[in-house]
């Protein structure tokens, strides 16, 4: 066990989980992408598109940790990585505090972005700020209620890919609507990975993920075909003449299929850590790969 003093400087910081900011940079990097490559891209909204990004990041930690708390989630039979406020590292009275100031600071940042975006985009930031809570709080918290994956879809994928380019663009594509689709399926992989480990003591927990509703099979196969479709929708590319943003994104298939067959011989336990951070890795090697294979 990590030994830390409440409340201090360490326990914010391992409170944010700064491994898990990189899920919020690669939508943002592919949205940038795809503003460049129409012409539309802009430094400045840019940097506020990541800043939104991992603030709203930091901010869903914050409430995940505090809420999973009281609702007894974070049991001692935990298998993923320690959180804050289960370990004694921050007091709920001071998570609350820090999530009342990380929601002023991304909403204050998306303020901003109305500068360069217009003010439809006012729906969206309130979207992300009432989703971030109602995905662990309220009466019907949507992760325990097996919604997790369709709300990464949407706030990792349509919002962060689709907004970045908006921000720049002021419109929409099918090409934007094809990497929203793929970030959003690669990204849930991560969440897939998490709740297949984790699905026993989810299922004591009251927790419904698909992986609870369907089983650990069930889960084993659409983690794979998550990362199989992302990859062939990249396909579309080729009738915009980005061969590129075909081929560089399949070196993500070949590690992708390695850690899958990992995933199903170690099945259960806290090894299953070994393939979360395996799936983080892939997760930005596809990103910075169909990047590289837009912006070329």
């Amino acid at each position: 066990m990590i030994m830390v003093k409440t409340n201090s400087i360490t326990a914010w910081i391992l409170a944010a989980r700064p491994k898990t900011l990189t899920g919020a940079a690669i939508p943002v990097m592919l949205g940038c992408a795809l503003a460049y490559i129409y012409g539309h891209f802009n430094v400045v909204p840019a940097v506020l598109c990541f800043l939104f990004a991992f603030l709203m990041q930091i901010d869903a930690n914050f409430i995940n940790d505090l809420f999973d708390f009281l609702k007894g989630t974070d049991r001692e039979d935990r298998l993923g990585p320690e959180r804050a406020c289960a370990q004694g590292w921050i007091t709920p009275k001071a998570m609350k505090i820090g999530i009342g100031v990380i929601t002023v600071l991304a909403a204050t940042t998306g303020l901003t972005l109305l500068n360069f975006g217009g003010w439809e985009l006012i729906p969206v930031g309130l979207a992300c700020i009432i989703f971030a809570f109602l995905y662990t709080a309220g009466p019907y918290p949507l992760a325990y209620h097996g919604w997790g994956d369709v709300l990464v879809l949407i706030f990792f994928g349509f919002v962060p890919v689709g907004g970045t380019y908006y921000v720049m663009a002021h419109g929409w594509n099918t090409s934007v609507t094809v990497v929203s689709i793929a970030c959003g399926l690669i990204i849930d992989t991560l969440l897939m990975i998490n709740n297949f480990r984790d699905r026993e003591q989810d299922a004591i927990s009251g927790k419904k993920t698909i992986v609870v509703r369907f089983g650990a099979k069930a889960g084993l196969v659409l983690y794979f075909l998550l990362g199989l479709v992302a990859c062939w929708l990249c396909f579309y590319f080729i009738s915009v003449g980005k061969i590129y943003a075909v081929l560089f994104p399949q070196f993500y298939l070949v590690l992708h299929i390695l850690t899958t067959i990992k995933m199903a011989n170690i099945n259960k336990g806290k090894a299953l850590n070994l393939i979360l951070g395996e799936t983080s890795r892939n997760m930005l090697i596809f990103g910075v790969m169909l990047t590289l294979g837009l912006v070329l």
